[in-house]
């Protein structure tokens, strides 16, 4: 009993941990080129939160010039007022402010990325600390719970989330940069900016209308716990359903769990014939037809459920399931088959043609 349960918590925390350990690593590499682009910026920019020291000196060197020549013509020297306080520009404050946070966001994600990788190689460790069965069982349901009381999974989440702010955070830098420097410049970044928040936005909320959407963002799980709790207070429902709806805690990917097995007819009959399609010769067509039989009778009486696919694909010009059944039985007779394998060929196709 344990042993099965091991094998299957197993399998299923391997993946996530190797999942989790790839995303980091990609989200390193991108973290440093990135910090490194970001800082050769910072170099230009931060100069202009100081004083510039040659402003002083020309300044010095026009006094001294004039006090030079106010003692050659025998005039009174005046000194000239002096400089107003340093006050850096508006712009200078955004852009720098916005670039150092997002290189401190930046470092950030690569900090967590690097723990993340060290806390997952421990889970394994710990997880194949022992060999009998019953303790691995109780070890890996200890540490997985462990990794859900402390929400592990929405730490791993907030790495990208961290990084998509500090590119966004760049951007807008990038627009104050430029404002004192090219007006078109700094147009053209702000359309790119603009674009990449309109692209960023849709891709958020486009999978909290159309569950089977594969774009989201780090945010669309919490928009989706945002929404589902506005629809709770307005008594709204967008999915008229039963009580899997009715339970708040239905998460993103739970809801397009359940709306993948709602209203499936049309998508099962589109995915039965994708499969035919792809079954290019006799042998990977055995399968499938070995599975007809069981598919359309039971022991007693015949099954509905998928008797009218069958009959459309039967009838599907593109598929010609009769001429591939002929096929078939023109290749038992070729030779190239044992006779027992030939035998079972046979008899698979001969019970398919029965059953449809």
């Amino acid at each position: 009993l344990w042993s099965v349960y091991v094998s299957e918590a197993e399998k299923y925390d391997k993946a996530l941990v190797e999942s989790w350990k790839n995303d980091m690593e990609g989200i390193l590499i991108f973290a440093g080129l990135f910090s490194t682009s970001l800082t050769a910026f910072i170099i230009e920019s931060y100069p202009r939160l100081v004083p510039d020291s040659g402003d002083a000196t020309v300044q010095l060197l026009s006094q001294i010039s004039q006090q030079l020549a106010a003692a050659a013509n025998g005039s009174t020297f005046q000194l000239p007022a002096p400089l107003p306080p340093f006050r850096p520009p508006a712009t200078s404050l955004i852009c720098n402010t916005f670039w150092f946070t997002s290189l401190g966001l930046s470092l950030s994600c690569a900090l967590i990325a690097t723990l993340v990788e060290q806390w997952a190689r421990e889970f394994l460790h710990k997880a194949d600390m022992r060999s009998a069965p019953g303790v691995r069982a109780r070890i890996f349901s200890f540490l997985y719970y462990g990794l859900k009381e402390f929400n592990m999974h929405k730490v791993v989440d907030i790495i990208p989330l961290l990084l998509h702010v500090s590119l966004f955070l760049f951007f807008a830098g990038l627009v104050a940069f430029l404002i004192p420097i090219n007006i078109p410049m700094a147009a053209v970044a702000s359309f790119m900016l603009a674009c990449l928040s309109v692209v960023y936005s849709a891709v958020t909320v486009l999978p909290l209308h159309y569950l089977e959407c594969p774009y989201r963002t780090p945010l669309s799980e919490a928009f989706w716990g945002i929404s589902r709790g506005l629809a709770r207070i307005l008594r709204r429902r967008r999915i008229a359903d039963d009580s899997v709806w009715s339970d708040g805690e239905v998460t993103l990917v739970e809801a397009m769990s359940h709306g993948a097995t709602e209203d499936t007819q049309e998508r099962d009959y589109r995915a039965l014939v994708w499969t035919v399609k792809s079954l290019a010769d006799e042998t990977e067509f055995e399968p499938f037809a070995e599975a007809i039989p069981d598919v359309l009778w039971g022991p007693k009486s015949s099954r509905f459920a998928y008797r009218t696919h069958l009959k459309n694909l039967v009838n599907h010009p593109e598929l010609e399931m009769y001429h591939r059944f002929l096929d078939v039985f023109r290749s038992c007779d070729t030779g190239l088959l044992l006779p027992e394998a030939s035998k079972r060929r046979r008899i698979t196709y001969y019970k398919a043609l029965w059953a449809l």
